[in-house]
């Protein structure tokens, strides 16, 4: 009824389905349905209000200290119970290791930083460059493009104060800097004579095209783009396609959490401040976009962006990383010169890297 636009139809099925699943307890399938019913809500909503109050279960937008602190506990609780996070971060840090190797003055460009925790990582790997033959890294700088972002941004502040007291620990010397996306101008960054420019580029980030994105990340000029695709994104499917595809994956992931054997309570809260927020935004941006979208990959072939592929060491690393999980299920697969991680044989997350 949606992808129709009979919002007159969709809104007494609505009505029944609110009626039905007042909460997100119960199974995979039905906590599933309870975020993506919501979701489908947000449109209706947006499109007889624009300035509706959200239901008590949606996530976003987080802005006190509270919010903050849940989702970081929220964060580290997904974590413990998930290899998703550990399978990414290493296996973007690894590759821009790789590629960024003997550069002394590294800049990193990111559309989506998270919380920062993988640039933590990063650092402690150019530390111990200091007793390679690599050598050591004269300056770490690290830029974030943010959509709509004020002086304000509690979250962004936090970021900025952790990775500078860790880079100075480690003696690195370290900038960080933040740019509101919607107004920002490549040519500030351009003619930084000597830096090797790296962006980190996710699928699905902020809220312009992602063909845009490229487009801009294309201006600086990158040694290389690492991008995660947290939902294997199928943005080229039409938008009922596209809404059954992400449903899917998303019952997936929360069957492999139900598995760990975490509690309801951190379940809830893992759902709540990071699963919930990434449907919403998922499900509201494609049903913005037209629906003859093309595949992500082929735009970065459009671009002129070629695959990186990935050593042998990457691979091999990234297995041991999942023989070190207790929950059995997990597997990486190699495919289009991507990394995947599967659950039950089921896509949870992919990492590419590409050079231009």
């Amino acid at each position: 009824m949606v992808e129709a636009r009979n919002f007159v139809g969709a809104r007494g099925i609505l009505a029944r389905l609110n009626h039905q699943l007042p909460s997100p307890v119960g199974k995979p399938l039905i906590r599933s349905a309870f975020y993506f019913k919501e979701a489908l809500q947000l449109i209706l909503l947006d499109r007889s209000n624009p300035h509706h109050q959200q239901s008590q279960f949606s996530s976003h937008p987080l802005t006190s200290q509270w919010d903050i602190v849940q989702k970081l506990s929220a964060y580290k609780a997904f974590s413990e119970v998930s290899p998703i996070i550990q399978f990414s971060n290493f296996t973007c840090i690894q590759t821009l290791l790789e590629e960024l190797n003997g550069s002394d003055r590294i800049h990193i460009i990111d559309f989506n930083i998270g919380f920062g925790g993988q640039w933590s990582s990063f650092m402690q790997e150019l530390a111990q460059r200091r007793s390679s033959v690599a050598g050591s890294v004269w300056l770490l700088k690290i830029t974030v493009l943010a959509s709509h972002y004020s002086q304000n941004d509690l979250e962004l502040q936090l970021i900025q104060e952790t990775l500078s007291h860790f880079a100075s620990d480690l003696n690195i010397p370290f900038e960080f800097n933040v740019h509101c996306l919607d107004s920002f101008d490549p040519s500030k960054l351009l003619g930084m004579g000597g830096e090797a420019v790296a962006v980190n580029l996710p699928v699905a980030s902020a809220n312009l095209s992602f063909m845009a994105l490229l487009c801009l990340a294309k201006q600086l000029s990158p040694k290389i783009v690492v991008s995660v695709d947290q939902g294997c994104e199928r943005s080229g499917l039409p938008f009922l396609q596209y809404f059954l595809h992400a449903f899917q994956s998303s019952m997936v992931l929360m069957e492999s959490i139900d598995a760990s054997g975490t509690d309801q309570e951190m379940t809830s809260k893992i759902e709540r401040f990071l699963l919930q927020p990434r449907i919403e935004s998922s499900v509201l941006g494609r049903h913005g976009l037209d629906d003859k979208m093309v595949p992500w990959r082929a735009h970065f072939a459009t671009m002129g962006f070629v695959p990186i592929r990935f050593s042998n060491f990457t691979e091999t690393q990234a297995e041991c990383l999942l023989k070190r999980v207790s929950i059995k299920g997990f597997h990486v697969e190699k495919r289009q010169a991507s990394l995947f991680l599967c659950w039950q044989h089921n896509e949870l997350v992919s990492v590419s890297a590409w050079r231009c």
